[in-house]
């Protein structure tokens, strides 16, 4: 980790400049900017790219910043300003991507299953956009299922995490024997183990649809982005001057 580059020091302003004017223009900002599912009426086409500059809250936005400090610097130090930019943009829609694929998968089964189970299509959109239904559907369908397709119709995704996570990834890939170490976990762990491990738990809770308020998926998709990337690149030896 060195001086902070202008590329990810502009990063870092713009992402500020979002949350505190998130802060000051409250629901109207979170509702125009963060990342909805494509049918919920607040989505806007923009928001595959905004919402990477918004987050939840100051410890949100201070681990993602200081991670794309720590992480993002030595990679542009090799790649460049441009392909580092393309990479770091990629992973971020990488990650609204599938993000967005999960959400349609739960939403369309919950309707599959609503639909199944006697409920018209009018009042299966009631439920997405209002919450309520008929309690006797309860007898034919579990509130897991109903709540889970909610939450993915209606809760918007927030945060440049994906992009972090892309970025962590080809780190690991980069160097992969430097020593990372978790907060709660204080002992030097290499990065060809600790970030494995730390996507494992991603995968984890995003399967067991724990509810930790954390867009699991869309830590996996910008993972996944920035592996495929950072493996196309080192193997055909990609030539970053083609980026400057």
């Amino acid at each position: 980790m060195g001086r902070i580059s202008e590329t990810i020091k502009a990063l870092i302003i713009v992402n500020v400049i979002f949350f505190i004017g998130t802060q000051m223009l409250g629901e109207t900002a979170y509702r125009l900017f963060s990342l909805y599912f494509f049918k919920n009426p607040n989505f806007q086409l923009w928001q595959p790219l905004t919402h990477m500059f918004m987050h939840g809250g100051i410890m949100h936005i201070l681990f993602n910043m200081y991670a794309l400090w720590a992480f993002g610097s030595p990679l542009e130090q090799i790649w460049g300003r441009n392909k580092f930019l393309f990479f770091y943009f990629s992973a971020g829609f990488g990650a609204a991507l599938i993000h967005t694929l999960v959400n349609y998968y739960q939403v369309e089964s919950a309707t599959d299953i609503l639909f199944n189970a006697g409920m018209s299509q009018a009042d299966i959109s009631s439920l997405f956009t209002t919450g309520q239904y008929n309690s006797g559907i309860l007898n034919t369908v579990s509130v897991e299922v109903i709540q889970s397709a909610y939450n993915s119709f209606n809760t918007p995704a927030v945060g440049a995490s994906g992009a972090i996570y892309g970025i962590l990834v080809a780190f690991g890939m980069m160097f992969p024997n430097s020593e990372l170490m978790l907060m709660f976990f204080p002992v030097p762990i290499k990065a060809k183990y600790f970030i494995p491990l730390i996507l494992a738990g991603d995968l984890f809770f995003g399967i067991s649809g724990a509810g930790t308020g954390i867009a699991h998926f869309a830590h996996l998709g910008g993972a996944l982005f920035g592996f495929i990337m950072s493996w196309y690149w080192k193997k055909n030896s990609f030539d970053s001057h083609r980026w400057n």
